[in-house]
């Protein structure tokens, strides 16, 4: 502790901006003071980006929030409350913060006699901190407060915040001390699911907050099992948070903590094989969605140069599938490094950046005009298919695995649990999976052998696989007005027509006889990095489906206690397994009259910025990307239905619910 306490004094005595508080705050009344009675105030708070507050046990490091009230005679303030926190580990240091808007509800008792409008005064400190420095802060909290009966002036904008408040467990639990943990003992039914829980101890001392927390069902309790640091606590308090924001303050005593139970919230000790058994089998399986289309033209115009001939064709199946291995494993590293950070991340995060659009707009286009013959790649590059094909397997895994197919949702869900080696093991079974059937291809000689002998084919092949080369150019065009706006757009066609003419002008030259493909592509580079620094901050977005409403818990929640079901489809627009769904099955007019005539809600969480509130949601079902679609009926567990949809099998779950 004395460690974390000199980090803590050296964060604060960092040099900081002053010129604007990291947290601002602001005090509301949830509406007049009744007289003899209790009216909700809440202190809000809002941090600025890369900012956070501190929970009323900040963890490790940090300070609570500090109050001191300045009010009429007669009035009163209760204790504060506080929503259920987050985890932020800085440097090994396990905080307990929030780093979104959050309200500190109190009650204010009101004396019999108020009248007219009262001043309502405080002084407030809290610590505001980034993941490099911490800064004290404080300021006054004013209010005035009309005394009267009327308390419905901001009841919405409370009911969001009260429901983001711990529910108080009316049923005692219990605590032991087991060795180095202290076991609690928490009365919850059996049919409250409970996905990832965590136990914000209150009561500071006795739990080492860094440590790696247990959890194990028994009938109707949940034990936790909690790292130990020191000491016997007499009693023992906390918050149970148990998926979705949700949480159960939670009083202990000590007690008779019962052995045995399920455990939950961890990864089986086989998962990690299940996991990279179905990370194979998606990777397999991607290669026939058509996130992958574009990339087969690649792989046939490998297969097409080997000519079945096997030394040839063993040499390049190896580099591709090192290059895909190699490709996944990366993103994988890189999304558990975003994560670590505490971005809300998940798979395909590459693909919500414009930036990284961009970049991958300009190498379509450059691979659709060396496919037309414009210009040719060196011929240094094009010999060593070892190396060309590793780059071709890089892309793939690049491209091609925003989409989570049959198999490959569950695996990556699992592999977002385990430690990071075990993470990185699954990512790249995806990569493996991916280059299978190349491999199978050249190492199986009844295969091998039936392919087509190099011709003057190969001159109309490249052309028409142009095509989809072409068709995806333009739909990253489009992804880059969705994610950056016009601004983004107009840069990236620029940047395409630059492009296009630099590699214009070096297939003139080849053709001369001179060879200017490494000079064409450093002024590609060169173009590419100009138009990534100008590009502008991303635009916000509109829904991208115009007949459904945009998803949120509450909302479905809401339509369930109206007595309607359902539908909830997770879409983004650069996947293309998503659209091709929404094309085929959802949009369809018999489908959408079904959906009329049972009174079906329809909502979409749109994905295509990485909306982190979606990304935790699809983690709570076990999920690292999209697509995801659940029907929901009341009174029911969601049904997840399967990734490629049919007309029939909405249509179906509608007309029962007539």
């Amino acid at each position: 502790m004395l460690g974390r306490l000199l980090l803590l004094i050296a964060m604060l005595l960092a040099p900081a901006v002053a010129q604007a508080r990291g947290v601002e705050p602001e005090l509301v009344a949830e509406g007049q003071a009744p007289p003899g009675g209790e009216v909700e105030l809440a202190i809000r708070m809002r941090p600025k980006a890369g900012w956070h507050g501190y929970w009323l046990n900040p963890g490790d490091a940090g300070l609570p929030m500090d109050v001191k009230w300045q009010l009429p005679p007669g009035f009163s303030g209760g204790a504060l409350r506080y929503p259920v926190p987050t985890r932020l580990t800085v440097a090994g240091i396990m905080n307990y913060v929030f780093e979104r808007d959050y309200a500190v509800l109190v009650r204010l008792r009101v004396p019999k006699d108020a009248k007219g409008t009262v001043p309502i005064r405080a002084e407030a400190h809290w610590l505001a901190c980034t993941d490099k420095i911490c800064v004290p802060e404080q300021g006054e909290l004013s209010l005035d407060l009309p005394v009267g009966t009327d308390e419905s002036e901001n009841r919405a904008q409370f009911d969001q915040w009260r429901q983001a408040l711990p529910r108080p467990l009316a049923t005692q639990a219990r605590f032991a001390i087991a060795g180095d943990k202290l076991e609690v003992a928490i009365p919850l039914p059996s049919e409250v699911e409970v996905d990832k829980p965590y136990f914000f101890p209150a009561t500071d001392g006795p739990v080492d907050y860094a440590g790696k927390q247990h959890f194990r069902r028994l009938g109707d309790q949940l034990i936790a099992e909690l790292p130990r640091r020191s000491g016997e606590p007499k009693d023992f308090t906390g918050v149970l948070a148990y998926g979705d924001g949700r949480g159960l303050e939670v009083h202990a005593l000590p007690g008779t903590v019962p052995h045995g139970g399920r455990t939950i919230g961890e990864v089986a000790p086989n998962a990690i094989v299940w996991a990279v058994l179905g990370a194979i089998a998606g990777g397999i399986l991607l290669n026939l969605m058509p996130c992958v289309f574009p990339i087969l033209a690649l792989k046939a115009l490998h297969l097409a140069r080997g000519g079945g001939e096997e030394k040839a064709a063993r040499r390049d199946a190896l580099g591709y599938v090192a290059g895909a291995i190699v490709g996944t494993g990366a993103l994988g590293a890189a999304l558990l490094a975003l994560r670590a950070s505490g971005s809300a991340a998940g798979w395909a995060f590459q693909l919500q950046d414009p930036r990284t659009l961009v970049l991958l707009f300009l190498l379509i286009l450059a691979i659709t005009l060396n496919l037309l013959r414009v210009f040719e790649v060196p011929a240094v590059a094009t010999e060593a298919l070892p190396s060309t094909s590793f780059g071709t397997g890089a892309l793939a895994a690049f491209v091609a695995t925003p989409c989570a197919g049959p198999f490959l949702g569950a695996a990556l869900g699992t592999a977002l649990l385990l430690p990071p080696a075990g993470s990185v093991a699954v990512f790249a079974a995806l990569g493996l999976g991916l280059g299978l059937p190349f491999v199978a291809i050249a190492f199986i000689p009844a295969i091998r052998t039936r392919l087509p002998k190099p011709g003057a084919w190969m001159v109309t092949l490249q052309r028409l696989l142009a095509i989809p080369m072409a068709l995806t150019a333009m739909g990253c065009l489009w992804l880059i007005y969705r994610l950056g706006g016009t601004t983004a757009l107009e840069l990236s066609i620029a940047a395409g027509i630059l492009v296009a003419l630099n590699l214009i002008g070096a297939g003139l030259l080849q053709r001369k006889g001179k060879q200017t493909g490494y000079i064409a592509t450093l002024g590609a580079v060169a173009i590419a990095g100009l138009v990534v620094w100008a590009l502008p901050p991303p635009a916000a977005k509109a829904p991208s489906v115009e007949d459904a409403a945009s998803w949120t818990e509450r909302d479905v929640r809401e339509s369930l206690g109206r007595g309607q079901p359902a539908f909830v489809y997770f879409t983004a627009d650069w996947c293309l397994t998503c659209k091709a769904n929404e094309a085929t099955s959802i949009n369809r007019n018999e489908v959408q009259q079904a959906f009329d005539d049972a009174d079906v809600a329809v909502f979409v969480g749109d994905w295509t910025n990485g909306d982190p509130a979606i990304t935790r949601f699809l983690e709570s079902r076990g999920r690292a990307g999209v697509p995801l679609y659940l029907w929901y009926e009341p009174g029911k567990e969601a049904e997840e239905l399967p990734q490629i949809l049919t007309p029939a099998m909405l249509i179906e779950r509608a007309q029962r619910k007539r």
